[in-house]
């Protein structure tokens, strides 16, 4: 059987409440899930804190803990760890934000005249608040920029999982880019 029909079977079976076939599905998607990490973690800064195994591992527990989800097929999946991932991300920038700045601390007033570039931890949160705009105003393309820039998939394996055609894909991820960019450089304005 190919390795996707068994995936999509194995899921099948863990949604009809076999834990036993989540057991078999780990080692059969484990290395698509360092894929996606990977690619998450290419677009990190180099001295980022959390490694890809910490990501996959993150991901996999939340993906375990995701009980109410009807697991269709394997690029469903797939498109779902690739949100998640994002979510373990942002989730990781934001407290490592509020690190920075002390927490709950005493608050320092910030010198004007000192000039830093933006952390990426900021960029990723700036694009995750923009992501979470455009998922408002179309979640399709959202889910198009998940899956293509977070999740490294290929045009035909979006198309896939969005169970549209690549042509859409392709447009959706072209709109999605300049609807980002005008956002993004909107905050900067």
């Amino acid at each position: 059987m190919p390795a996707a029909a068994r995936v999509t079977e194995l899921l099948l079976a863990w949604n009809g409440g076999d834990d036993a076939a989540l057991e078999a599905l780990l080692p059969l998607v484990e290395a698509e899930l360092r894929r996606l990490a990977r690619g998450y973690m290419a677009r990190e800064r180099r001295d980022h804190t959390l490694q890809t195994t910490a990501l996959v591992n993150e991901a996999y527990l939340r993906l375990v803990d995701a009980q109410r989800v009807s697991w269709k097929d394997r690029t469903h999946f797939l498109g779902i760890a690739a949100r998640l991932m994002r979510r373990v991300l942002v989730d990781h920038a934001r407290t490592r934000a509020v690190q920075k700045r002390g927490g709950d601390g005493l608050r320092v007033p910030f010198d004007e005249d000192i000039s830093l570039s933006p952390a990426p931890d900021v960029r990723l949160l700036e694009l995750d608040r923009a992501l979470d705009a455009l998922a408002a105003v179309d979640d399709r393309k959202a889910r198009v920029v998940e899956m293509r820039f977070f999740g490294g998939m290929t045009v035909e394996e979006a198309a896939e999982a969005l169970r549209v055609s690549g042509d859409t894909v392709k447009r959706d991820w072209r709109l999605a880019k300049l609807w980002l960019l005008r956002e993004l450089e909107g905050h900067r304005l």
